[in-house]
């Protein structure tokens, strides 16, 4: 028999393959892709928010040093007030903090303070401090100021975290 003669059909190709939907593995790799880049922006927030923390710890001990070389408590006082205030707007919303002055100053650092010492306590002397001549006589417990200024700096949230 001829291969004219046979009933036979012509090769049909089949439809070429589209590019959409995408196969199964494109979708895992997309979202696994997603799911790679959330969590180094995470990570990088947490180790941006735990710099700046190491930072300001770290400035807070240089200004402490300073004083116990220098004795000079005015200029730890206007440096404390000075390192409060840039943490404050580091730690916080620009807007929160950095137009507060006086007792409204004073009322926030206690709103955001595990310790209440700033408004009634030996932490008014911030208020005043950018102040102060250079030969004024201070009547504060420096080194519980100190450590109420560590205490804050250590209490505060992640920038993540401020509310």
């Amino acid at each position: 028999m001829a291969a004219e003669s046979l009933p036979l059909r012509d090769i049909h190709l089949p439809e070429p393959v589209s590019w959409w939907p995408p196969a199964p593995g494109w979708w895992l790799l997309l979202i696994a892709g997603i799911i790679i880049i959330a969590g180094l922006l995470v990570f990088r927030r947490i180790s941006n928010s735990r710099l700046l923390k190491r930072t300001v710890i770290a400035e807070l001990n240089t200004v402490r040093e300073a004083y116990h070389q220098n004795h000079d408590p005015v200029e730890l006082v206007k440096s404390l007030s000075t390192l409060m205030r840039r943490a404050s707007i580091s730690f916080y919303p620009r807007g929160t903090a950095a137009s507060l002055t006086g007792q409204d100053w004073l009322k926030y650092l206690d709103s955001t303070s595990t310790r209440k010492d700033f408004e009634h306590g030996n932490g008014r002397i911030l208020a005043t401090a950018p102040y102060l001549p250079a030969n004024s006589r201070i009547d504060v417990d420096l080194e519980d100021l100190l450590s109420l200024c560590e205490n804050w700096l250590n209490n505060q949230p992640f920038k993540g975290d401020a509310k």
